[in-house]
């Protein structure tokens, strides 16, 4: 089966290269349209109904999220494209959608190529697209909210909601301000890397907290951290000294 799919690039060269790429080492990619704006953006991907979207996140004077916000019913992957370490890509990840940076590796558009269409395979009906534009426009001192897949589904959760992780294997539970824990098959790895520039902090091999959720400290037996939903947490000893730095800094 051929996928179709549409890129959105306001660099002419940038966008063939792209096709170049897709052609080569995507075979079942099949290319429909390019577009270079938001309007021709919209009306292309209304009339070729594509399944993979490779979008530019700047475009001229508007962005590609300008663009799927006129996107009304998706049913389509996205993976977003752009030359730099643009300040929505933490809004992206948080979202659990792929993006590349230019100039676009060949292996990397493979990956994530491949990802996307097992996703739009599955037909995992979820608001991916809703969460990642409520995280870009948000207003200034509001949290991210991130992704959370579980067995039962996709969540949506306010970082502000979220106490602690705890690390079990090839998984990561989330304990919650309500009391839900929601299991999710990541390491914790991945989480220490999206969210330690948001106030959280790995102590230990198996755990990382919301500093914001540490009601105290115990010197006891080494070191635990007492958390709001009264858990307590061993600070490793190698992780003793930042913790503490953490804590004398942090704004309660």
């Amino acid at each position: 089966m051929k996928y179709k799919a549409v890129i959105v690039e306001d660099e002419l060269m940038n966008s063939d290269f792209l096709k170049h790429l897709l052609a080569e080492f995507c075979p079942q990619v099949e290319v429909v349209g390019v577009a270079n704006n938001v309007e021709t953006a919209v009306a292309c991907i209304h009339q070729q109904a594509p399944q993979l979207i490779f979008m530019d996140i700047e475009l001229q004077t508007a962005t590609g999220f300008d663009v799927l916000q006129q996107v009304k019913d998706a049913d389509f992957e996205v993976i977003f494209t752009t030359a730099y370490d643009h300040y929505a890509i933490k809004a992206i990840k948080f979202s659990a959608i792929d993006y590349l940076l230019k100039p676009i590796n060949f292996e990397e558009l493979q990956g994530a190529v491949g990802k996307a269409i097992e996703r739009w395979q599955l037909k995992e009906k979820d608001d991916k697209l809703e969460l990642l534009i409520r995280n870009v426009r948000r207003p200034a001192g509001e949290d991210f909210s991130i992704s959370l897949s579980t067995s039962e589904g996709v969540e949506f959760v306010p970082l502000s909601q979220i106490i602690r992780l705890e690390a079990k294997g090839p998984y990561t539970t989330f304990f919650m301000k309500n009391g839900a824990h929601l299991m999710v098959c990541k390491n914790l790895k991945e989480y220490e890397l999206l969210l330690t520039d948001y106030g959280f902090f790995r102590l230990h091999n198996s755990y990382m907290v919301n500093m914001k959720e540490v009601r105290k400290m115990i010197k006891a037996d080494g070191g635990y951290a007492v958390m709001n939903d009264d858990a307590m947490i061993a600070i490793s000893p190698k992780k003793k000294d930042e913790f503490l730095a953490l804590m004398s800094q942090r704004l309660v």
